[in-house]
């Protein structure tokens, strides 16, 4: 059995159940169509909205629009440079996952029949990584997103909002014995199970992405760490609302 205490401390003193440090700064870019920079203790991701006219393919003539994601980290992002992968000529298997992870959530928040025939491209550029930046880049392009829906609608081209609910990201591991909810890199190296968690503003999960690599864990203990998660998510939200002031509450 787990414990669960949340007063034992860790790096920066927090406690087991304590996010780090959550900073979301809206409209970071000048010429997107929405932006956000989000800052997780010393994660940092640039998250960015564009709109373009025309969907894919098999898309055409449904009158619906469309969402995708592409996910990138700076060379110097890490601790030791690493390649770009545009100079390698393709992108790793990880980077691809990511995005399509980030796809797959933002699409979960947003109603794409009322989209009309346009896309929406969410850039997350990883300035700083210290551990949950594909999580991060989830919360941070949600605002992004809100951000490009508003001024959608401000420029008369759409009439209602088709977005429904708010999405969230969260990291959650098992490290000896214990439950910690958003782990950095030191603690994501050595736990002993990490779990990623997607989830929107009703309630529901978008994805949940487990592995145990060293400490396989019970049902008892994945009911703890979607509880941990849930709680976790829920001060995420109101992160991200009180960055949109107004618009952060969907009606």
């Amino acid at each position: 059995m787990v414990a669960r205490s949340p007063g034992e401390n860790r790096a920066g003193g927090r406690g087991s159940r304590e996010l780090r440090p959550v900073v979301i700064e809206p409209g970071y870019l000048r010429h997107a169509e929405g932006s956000a920079l989000i800052s997780v203790g010393d994660t940092r991701v640039l998250c960015s909205a564009s709109v373009e006219p025309g969907v894919p393919a098999f898309l055409r003539g449904s009158g619906a629009g469309w969402l995708t994601a592409e996910y990138g980290m700076l060379p110097r992002a890490t601790h030791t440079r690493a390649g770009r992968e545009a100079a390698l000529g393709r992108q790793s298997g990880r980077t691809q996952e990511i995005q399509r992870l980030i796809g797959r959530s933002l699409r979960a928040a947003i109603d794409l029949d009322r989209l009309g025939e346009r896309t929406i491209r969410i850039d997350c550029d990883v300035l700083q990584a210290d551990g949950g930046t594909r999580t991060a880049s989830i919360t941070g392009g949600w605002v992004a997103l809100r951000l490009a829906v508003e001024r959608l609608r401000r420029e008369r081209a759409l009439a209602t909002s088709p977005l429904v609910t708010q999405v969230g990201a969260v990291s959650v591991g098992l490290r000896r014995g214990r439950i910690l909810l958003d782990l950095d890199y030191d603690e994501d190296s050595t736990a002993g199970a990490d779990v990623n968690i997607v989830m929107l503003g009703t309630g529901r999960f978008v994805e949940v992405q487990g592995t145990a690599e060293g400490e396989a864990f019970t049902r008892e203990d994945f009911a703890g760490v979607l509880e941990v998660a849930a709680a976790g998510i829920g001060e995420l939200f109101e992160a991200q609302r009180g960055a949109l002031g107004g618009l952060g509450t969907l009606s």
